[in-house]
C-alpha cells in the first residue's frame, strides 16, 4: 500500500508530476482468500488506481504558479510599472519608497506564463 501510494503520488493522474498536499483514508480493504492473489503483483497496481481514483473524485484543482517580482523604478515611471503589470496579470502587494531618493520599491504577484517578455516590456514602458 505504501509503494501504490509514493507511485500515485509522485505521477499524479492530471498532470504525471509530483502531488502536494493530499491525505487519502483507507476505512475498509478486503483481501483475497487465496495467499497467492495477495502479492505485491496484484496488490500495488490496484492499489494505485484506487488512490487514482480518490483523486479524481475530491476535485482536483491545479494551481497556477506565481512569482514574486520586486521592482525599483523612479518615481517618475510607476505610471508604466503598473500598466506594464495590468496588462500581464500582475497583482501589486506593495509600495513603497525608499527614504532619501525619488526610488519607489514594488512588489508584486507575477503569473509565471505573463513573464515572459516581462523585463523588456517593463524597461520599454518605463524608458529603460
Amino acid at each position: 500500500m505504501e509503494n501504490a501510494f509514493q507511485w500515485a503520488t509522485k505521477e499524479a493522474v492530471m498532470t504525471d508530476e509530483n502531488m502536494r498536499s493530499i491525505k487519502i483514508n483507507i476505512i475498509d480493504v478486503v483481501l483475497h482468500a487465496d495467499a497467492i492473489h495477495r502479492g505485491g503483483g496484484q496488490l500495488i497496481p490496484t492499489a494505485r488506481r484506487v488512490y487514482y481514483a480518490c483523486e479524481l473524485t475530491a476535485k482536483p484543482a491545479l494551481q497556477e504558479p506565481i512569482f514574486l517580482a520586486e521592482i525599483t523604478a523612479p518615481s517618475d515611471s510607476m505610471g508604466g510599472v503598473y500598466n506594464v503589470l495590468n496588462q500581464r496579470r500582475g497583482i501589486v502587494i506593495e509600495e513603497e519608497q525608499v527614504q532619501g531618493t525619488p526610488t519607489n520599491i514594488v512588489r508584486a504577484h507575477l503569473p509565471v506564463a505573463e513573464s515572459f517578455g516581462f523585463t523588456a516590456a517593463l524597461r520599454g514602458a518605463t524608458a529603460g
